[in-house]
């Protein structure tokens, strides 16, 4: 992993001469060539220092940018000429952004977006055309498959939802020379499905389509996709990226050609992340390892405590060894992540009580904060699936997604409890 990481970081340094030889200079001077640990690239990647000698990462808010003469205008505008234009497309704090985050994934470059749902939407619209298909998980973000179910069906984009964990419905389901993108999530929203990446994508490459996995519960800290023969990595830096629950945005990460046709896209669509939420982000990065790793302990703990309770009829946590994904996602990941789920027995007026009786966890459907979450499934995140996608998908009425944070354990399991005498 050090070696891929060392290679990326070195790529972020010249990434399609879109830097000056000035920022080059200053991203070089900030993350030497032998500083090849994860927290080290997390913290140092792409940054830039201006002439001011700041130490923290500054932040460009500026909409536009002078020209030395016309001439310079015209060689920019034409790509003929590195250097800014348009925040829309081209910022210093986006720019240092993509970069950490394409170190950390191992990828050649990154696209930021506005939201992660912006990044699907460049990704799907700047690689895919009239024609083309896709086949996606039905174990994936609720948004997710509206938009490829409904949207991209109207510029004649058809997408077959197959089960995450079946090989062969993945294989049944291509359609040879017009499937382009194989789909998924792993660990999945919310029930923690965890897929083969690997065979994945060599069924995929040997159908000359490309594999595309939405790596936002794992993070590069605990998951690289990548170097694990997935093609493009998509995020929503909204949630563990950001870590605080501040600011929304997306991320697109892969090869470089295939990021001159989402920045092409971008730049004439403006799904553009704005320079002040890459500038959380690249904060966010700094402890990502650190909090991935506090977040999978307090929700390990969690789960095993749900098990024992005799209200609860099922957990699930990739984690818990008697989950079917277990030993798959302990080969591929380094970490169980701190999303869980659970059924209550009773259906959805019994999960609700369960969530109204809680007072330190919030209700709201982020994750991803260092404050713990808790939500209903059926009726927020997966809301607009019917209600045979929903059973497909495994999200009962009885179920409860839990995202834990950084509270106390101990904390955290009181505020449970008063969920369970809730339930009587």
């Amino acid at each position: 992993m050090c070696r891929r990481l060392l290679m990326s970081a070195k790529n972020a340094l010249s990434v399609r001469g879109r830097n000056t030889v000035a920022e080059r200079d200053a991203v070089a001077a900030a993350l030497p060539a032998d500083a090849v640990g994860f927290d080290s690239i997390a913290v140092r990647a792409g940054q830039r220092r201006t002439a001011e000698g700041e130490h923290s990462e500054p932040l460009f808010l500026s909409s536009s940018y002078v020209f030395a003469s016309a001439r310079e205008a015209a060689a920019r505008f034409a790509d003929e000429e590195e250097g800014n234009v348009y925040s829309r497309y081209t910022n210093p704090t986006v720019r240092a952004f993509e970069e950490r985050l394409a170190a950390l994934e191992g990828a050649e470059e990154g696209v930021a977006t506005a939201s992660g749902m912006a990044a699907i939407t460049t990704l799907c619209m700047a690689l895919l055309q009239s024609g083309d298909h896709i086949v996606c998980s039905r174990s994936v973000f609720g948004a997710t498959l509206v938009l490829l179910r409904k949207h991209l069906a109207r510029f004649g984009v058809t997408v077959d939802f197959v089960a995450l964990t079946e090989l062969s419905s993945w294989e049944a389901a291509i359609h040879p020379g017009q499937t382009k993108l194989l789909f998924l999530e792993t660990p999945s929203n919310p029930m923690g499905e965890i897929a083969d990446i690997g065979a994945l994508a060599e069924l995929a490459h040997d159908h000359g389509a490309w594999l595309v996995v939405d790596n936002c519960f794992c993070t590069p800290a605990l998951q690289q996709p990548l170097s694990l023969g997935a093609d493009l990595v998509v995020h929503s830096a909204t949630k563990y990226i950001d870590g605080h629950g501040r600011c929304l945005g997306g991320m697109v990460l892969g090869r470089s050609e295939q990021m001159t046709m989402l920045r092409a896209f971008l730049r004439a669509a403006g799904s553009s992340m704005s320079p002040f939420n890459a500038w959380v982000f690249s904060s966010g990065l700094s402890t990502l390892r650190l909090r991935m790793e506090a977040y999978s302990r307090n929700a390990d703990r969690l789960a095993c405590w749900l098990l024992r309770q005799e209200q609860v009829e099922q957990v699930f946590y990739p984690g818990l060894e008697d989950h079917p994904g277990h030993q798959l996602a302990a080969r591929q990941q380094s970490g169980f992540g701190g999303v869980l789920a659970f059924n209550v027995s009773g259906g959805r007026e019994r999960a609700w009580t369960f969530i109204d009786a809680v007072e330190l966890l919030s209700r709201t459907a982020n994750f991803g904060d260092v404050k713990s979450t808790i939500v209903h499934p059926a009726t927020t995140t997966h809301a607009k699936l019917s209600p045979s996608e929903r059973s497909a998908a495994g999200i009962g009425e009885g179920l409860i997604r839990i995202a834990a944070g950084l509270e106390d354990a101990d904390d955290l399991i009181r505020d449970l409890q008063r969920g369970f005498a809730a339930l009587g």
